[in-house]
């Protein structure tokens, strides 16, 4: 009777455990498709296309002052002294550099402007996958439409983050670290 009664304390208590024990959730989002149809993506899309404007008609025209430039130095007829020669090909260098470096500043003014206007939303999309995630019982929200190097986990529940138990694995005793490096991300 005893290892009947035992038996069926064991069977409850695993009966009990696996009903406690809820699968997790696994859900996913497409960060561009979001992006796509929020308001804010057609403004961002018009400053950008703006901006890029503005930098292509200043590069316009520095092609075209070193176009003219070029026209008048290979227009100089042969019996020019070498010392104007030198100057205006000295001049023609500048302004290529100069376009060379202009191109390069733009890119970067361009992917600086991109970033600035586009992190703003993207943390508010992030925010909003986090809370829907928590208000619909989701542990893991994934990004199936991996862009440019971007995150595959978009949201994680820390109740399964492993790796305070991976470091005491290795013997790292997680108590003595600092409370920063202790809270794993």
């Amino acid at each position: 009777m005893k290892i009947l009664c035992l038996g069926f304390a064991m069977l409850l208590a695993i009966y009990a455990a696996a009903q406690t024990t809820s699968p997790q959730k696994i859900g996913h989002a497409n960060w561009e498709y979001i992006f796509s149809r929020l308001p804010e993506y057609k403004q961002i899309e018009h400053e950008l296309g703006a901006f890029e404007a503005q930098l292509q008609n200043q590069l316009k025209l520095k092609s075209q002052e070193l176009g003219a430039k070029y026209k008048a130095y290979q227009a100089m007829s042969p019996d020019v002294p070498d010392a104007i020669r030198k100057d205006r090909e000295a001049e023609l260098a500048y302004l290529q550099d100069n376009i060379q470096k202009f191109q390069q500043e733009a890119q970067l003014s361009i992917q600086k402007k991109q970033a600035d206007l586009i992190n703003p939303v993207l943390a508010k999309v992030g925010k909003a996958i986090e809370a829907v995630a928590i208000e619909n019982g989701f542990s893991y929200i994934i990004n199936p439409q991996m862009v440019s190097g971007g995150d595959v986990l978009l949201f994680t529940d820390e109740q399964y983050n492993i790796s305070n138990l991976v470091l005491k694995k290795l013997g790292v005793d997680v108590s003595k670290l600092p409370s920063s490096a202790a809270k794993p991300h």
